[in-house]
């Protein structure tokens, strides 16, 4: 993934907006094609955590590492979006904002007592105060599935908000997110353009 210097995340960014997001994409590495699985997750503050069927083919590819893949907080920014005053919006560029986060992680494949803890600390995380049953319960079944527990080792962290714009631009297009109810882009811009003022650099 291409990260410009003022896209790159913190390490407190990259935390917290995996810490938001629930769906990631588990990518296993093979002697030929990745598998690719679009999977719920939990954010345990310093691991991932999922659980998976057994004959999903991810489990059977599994060794000891694999990269997860996080992104979310999407805009398209049309052409017009970007003229200010006097510009022509028919020469705007167009671009797209988002949030994009790339872990690769160590993995463990968990059964009996640590899948148990996987999937109460997932339903907790889904389901609060829910009073669903503790897996436990579906002893017979818990055999056809494993938890997998993913610990960062290196972590590739962007946040495309408008980073290389000018004020005035940057402010054009958040007035546009606003406008369009496309509110969590424009937390995110509006939060890194306030970071971006605040930095003495």
């Amino acid at each position: 993934m291409l990260v410009h210097p003022w896209d790159a995340g913190t390490d407190e960014e990259w935390r917290a907006f995996v810490a938001s997001q629930s769906v990631g994409t588990l990518v296993v590495p093979t002697d030929d094609l990745p598998v690719v699985v679009p999977t719920h997750y939990v954010w345990d503050g310093s691991r991932v955590l999922l659980h998976l069927a057994r004959p999903n083919p991810a489990l059977q590819a599994l060794r000891d590492r694999a990269l997860f893949s996080v992104h979310g907080d999407w805009a398209y920014v049309p052409s017009a979006w970007k003229a200010v005053g006097e510009e022509d919006p028919a020469l705007g560029i167009p671009t797209s904002l988002y949030a994009a986060v790339t872990l690769t992680c160590s993995a463990e494949v968990l059964e009996g007592d640590q899948l148990l803890d996987v999937l109460r600390t997932t339903l907790a995380a889904f389901e609060p105060g829910s009073g669903v049953a503790d897996p436990s319960v579906h002893e017979r079944r818990l055999p056809g599935i494993k938890g997998i527990r993913l610990t960062p080792v290196t972590v590739q962290a962007k946040f495309k908000y408008g980073g290389n714009l000018d004020d005035d631009h940057r402010a054009q297009v958040a007035e546009r997110l606003r406008e369009t109810g496309q509110d969590r882009a424009l937390a995110q811009l509006e939060r890194r353009s306030r970071n971006a003022a605040a930095d003495p650099a």
